[in-house]
């Protein structure tokens, strides 16, 4: 078969299309509406338009070399040793290419984690051929920093040369402060025993890097992606000048710096965090003088996205976020198991975790193409303008006096606070949704198997220490659905709310659907029927609650409304509610028995704590 001469092209045949009447087309369904309502905005106040022209100029943003794939690094956190080598073993045989050894009372543990002991060490690496080509991430607490030491002194007694070894030792002292609430140390002390530990592995013959700066905190107490990039930024700042003030020089402390940031089910800003923090640890390495290289930047999936009902949406949530760093430019990415808030994950967990990105690697070829990002005008945009306003928070850090000082005077908190308020707000009223949690519950789900291993007992807390909080967004509406849990354990049955449907099908269902949903979020079971206000008394009986909601269309609800709510009352009910707003009705509602009014955006989640204080009062 012979080739045609000339490619044929449909594009040629039709004149090419403006962004001029793209706007007059986008004006004319919008009729009158203002133009800004089909944009959206960040939690740092970043609008994101609705189309975007190509950014001919950009240039790929240089991070993990061209075609490479990033590492997929697999979570060692058994408090068994013996059973966490089986994990190690079994990860690297299927495909896991780096391993992040998680130890009790760090950042990710969740409960679980290796104890702090040079035996328990050397017993989850056993038969783990540690080289080059393996890297081992740590993950650390305060007071388990010293398996630093403790790993080095292992390579040592196993006769491995240090500099093949590609440690990524995760020291950071800064962070342990934050996710602590306390130091027993000032900075001024702390910083001299971080340079000495970074310089000892140095003097090993160790590669690094060293040091981590660690976004994860911030994200996991609620903070946005600029406050995240921000305390990322200052921390490694303080880390290069700790450095640099105890001997080392300038090159070698910047090469002895990494990044782990969190990455998370919103797909455009996870992409373009990563690509930001790149230029923005440039801009830092051009202002000392260096010329800027290329950091090591590593990813872990968000702890806060997780949810523990319908814990099988995580899996999507996780391979939005893995592909998001990815293509963002990570140069290793940790998967937390969708069943991670549940409990410490089983084998089918972990092996899902571990596959999300190999078939992102191996079968979508995520990784052939270096920065694909580049020169997409949305992504360009975006990035740099997350970049201006991570810039702008970093430097509000280094006016408080670094990031040491901020995380003392309480700047930090006080901003991510707000930030994650607002979110908690969003979750709330359904604005930002959980599927599976505040909104498409499925009472009846069975959870999945999670390995029978108690966690950790919590630490005694200091009421004195004002640490960053580590949140997961579901957790109210999670609260609710076990109250209705304990409920049908209980009593065998679960609370639940009688909707009282107005007119024809047609009529009711539509809001009838929304009120499901709502009242079975928060764990309330909906059970419906078409009624005539003079039917109400014996439903009601028959439905054996004191809730009531009213479903109708507006039209239903004019004529019906108020009759039905009256004889809702008059049967015993004992909080009335209405699906849709008030309008200019509401006097008319309430006064025969409405107590309350349902929508889309309302306080879902005040509504459902209200209504089990009926429930149980």
């Amino acid at each position: 078969m012979t080739e045609p001469e000339t490619s044929l092209s449909l594009a040629t045949d039709f004149p090419a299309a403006t962004q001029e009447e793209w706007r007059k087309l986008v004006d004319a369904v919008l009729k009158g509406a203002p133009f800004e309502r089909l944009e959206s905005q960040t939690y740092d106040g970043l609008a994101i338009a609705p189309l975007y022209q190509r950014a001919a100029e950009a240039r790929a943003i240089a991070g993990r070399a061209p075609g490479a794939a990033w590492r997929v690094m697999q979570r060692v956190d058994h408090p068994d040793p013996a059973a966490a080598n089986a994990q190690a073993l079994d990860d690297l045989l299927n495909g896991a290419t780096g391993l992040v050894l998680v130890f009790k009372g760090s950042v990710s543990a969740n409960g679980f984690g290796l104890d702090a002991s040079a035996a328990t060490l050397a017993r989850a690496l056993d038969g783990v051929e540690l080289g080059a080509d393996l890297p081992i991430d740590l993950n650390l607490s305060p007071a388990t920093r010293h398996v630093v030491r403790d790993f080095a002194a292992l390579v040592k007694t196993r006769g491995d040369t240090p500099a093949r070894i590609d440690l990524r030792a995760s020291i950071n002292p800064i962070g342990g402060f934050a996710a602590a609430g306390h130091s027993a140390q000032s900075w001024e002390q702390l910083s001299q025993s971080f340079a000495a530990m970074v310089g000892d592995l140095a003097a090993d013959g160790f590669r690094g890097p060293f040091a981590v700066s660690d976004g994860r905190i911030i994200h996991n107490a609620g903070g946005s992606e600029a406050q995240e990039l921000a305390f990322a930024l200052a921390s490694a700042v303080a880390y290069l000048r700790a450095l640099e003030a105890n001997g080392m020089s300038v090159a070698a402390a910047r090469d002895a710096i990494y990044f782990r940031l969190t990455a998370d089910a919103d797909q455009l800003l996870t992409i373009v965090k990563f690509r930001a923090v790149r230029k923005l640890w440039a801009r830092v390495q051009g202002a000392c003088g260096l010329d800027p290289v290329p950091g090591l930047v590593t990813a872990e999936t968000a702890w806060r996205m997780l949810t523990r009902r319908d814990p099988y949406v995580n899996i999507l949530r996780n391979t939005i976020a893995v592909a998001a760093a990815g293509l963002g430019g990570a140069d290793a990415i940790t998967v937390l198991p969708h069943t991670a808030a549940l409990g410490l994950p089983d084998g089918f967990a972990r092996r899902i975790a571990r596959n999300i990105a190999l078939v992102l690697l191996e079968e979508a070829n995520l990784a052939r193409v270096a920065d694909p990002a580049a020169g997409s005008g949305a992504l360009e945009a975006l990035t740099q303008e997350l970049c201006a306003a991570a810039w702008s928070q970093f430097q509000d850090i280094e006016r408080a006096g670094g990031v040491w000082a901020a995380l003392e005077s309480g700047l930090i908190a006080q901003k991510v606070s707000a930030v994650r308020t607002r979110r908690q707000t969003a979750i709330a009223h359904r604005r930002d949704i959980l599927t599976g949690t505040n909104a498409y519950p499925d009472l009846d789900e069975t959870a999945p198997m999670v390995l029978e291993v108690p966690p950790w007992p919590e630490p005694e807390k200091d009421l004195a220490t004002k640490p960053l909080p580590r949140i997961r967004l579901a957790e109210p509406f999670e609260r609710l659905r076990e109250a209705s849990d304990r409920m049908l354990t209980q009593t065998g049955a679960r609370p639940r709310i009688f909707l009282a449907c107005l007119g024809a099908p047609a009529d009711f269902t539509p809001r009838a659907s929304f009120a499901v949903n709502l009242f079975e979020s928060g764990g309330i079971e909906a059970a419906s029927k078409q009624i005539e206000p003079t039917t109400v008394s014996t439903t009601l009986e028959t439905a054996n609650t004191p809730l009531a909601c009213l479903c109708g269309s507006d039209q239903a609800y004019e004529s019906a409304a108020a009759p039905a709510a009256a004889a809702l009352k008059a049967a015993g009910a004992r909080h009335i509610y209405l699906a849709g707003r008030p309008g200019a009705h509401e006097a008319q509602w309430r006064a025969a028995g409405v107590q309350s009014f349902v929508y889309e955006g309302c306080d879902a989640l005040s509504v459902l704590q209200a209504a089990y204080q009926v429930l149980t009062g």
